[in-house]
């Protein structure tokens, strides 16, 4: 028996040191891991391959499917829309609060005496929230059917 450098006892049968024995094991797992890669990207590119052609069959149906789903509902909308009108109303009234008229809601508000502190309150009406307001102003809309 012999001491290598890191005090490990090496046996010296067949003239055969630990090092080269570990350098043979290091050799052969890296060729088994250099072969399993190679294997595994021989096995998955053609299935990607095959995936992409048959997608490419199947795909374009799904396509145009898809296409004419879009262009049907965009031309449903836009003729939907074009039926329809925003229609607005401004209310003033004394005090703190304006009340938008029945089917209105209010979209902004403003405040005399410089107030620019306001809400909306129970979507129907504006409040200023400074004290001893003069006036309030609401901007009332609603959405309506073009020609009624």
């Amino acid at each position: 028996m012999e001491a290598d450098a890191l005090g490990f006892s090496v046996a010296v049968g067949d003239g055969v040191t630990l090092k080269e024995t570990l350098a043979s094991r290091r050799k052969f797992c890296t060729g088994i891991m250099k072969t399993a890669i190679f294997l595994l990207f021989v096995a998955l590119i053609p299935s990607q391959y095959i995936r992409a052609q048959s997608c490419a069959q199947s795909c374009a149906v799904d396509n145009v499917i898809n296409l004419m789903i879009k262009s049907s509902s965009e031309a449903l909308g836009t003729s939907a829309l074009s039926k329809l009108d925003i229609i607005c109303t401004s209310v003033t009234s004394r005090g703190a609060d304006a009340f938008c008229p029945s089917g209105y809601k209010p979209t902004g508000c403003a405040c005399g005496m410089a107030c620019g502190s306001w809400d909306i309150r129970g979507n129907s009406a504006c409040h200023c929230q400074c004290q001893n307001i003069d006036w309030t102003s609401a901007r009332c809309c609603k959405l309506g059917l073009v020609g009624s």
